[in-house]
């Protein structure tokens, strides 16, 4: 007679792929997959360690993103002053003392008649009180 559990019908099963409840018979403690929780302080730390360091790269990441669109900014700001004519000081300031002098020598009144026809032109009281900040006036 033929044993039935032998019979060829039946897969054929190797030892290692047996499961019984979710447990290979080579596993010894059927709590394996909860061994983590053992060292969950240990774990917790690492995880701790791991968000630090995220955040602190995450930190330097946004530095580094606000220096380089300040850095943008610079350049669009010189590029801008390039296209248009703006005033810069060491380009259009004169360097030395003889041009500041030539500068304020062109700004002096040259003739005394012109002077004299600005006082006769001019539209000021003046017997007017001498203006003191500060101080009211009142009409009498």
């Amino acid at each position: 007679m033929k044993d039935p559990s032998r019979s060829s019908t039946s897969p054929s099963i190797i030892s290692e792929d047996v499961i019984i409840n979710g447990h290979s018979h080579e596993d010894d403690n059927p709590f394996a997959e909860y061994m983590w929780m053992e060292n969950e302080e240990e774990f917790n730390r690492q995880a701790n360690s791991l968000l630090k360091q995220f955040l602190f790269i995450a930190q330097i990441e946004e530095e580094l993103w606000e220096e380089e669109f300040i850095e943008r900014c610079f350049q669009e700001m010189l590029e801008e002053e390039e296209e248009h004519e703006w005033f810069i000081p060491a380009r259009d300031l004169p360097q030395t003392m003889d041009q500041i002098q030539d500068q304020f020598n062109d700004l002096v009144i040259s003739d005394s008649s012109s002077l004299e026809d600005l006082v006769v032109k001019s539209n000021l009281n003046p017997n007017a009180k001498e203006f003191v900040p500060g101080v009211k006036y009142l009409n009498i």
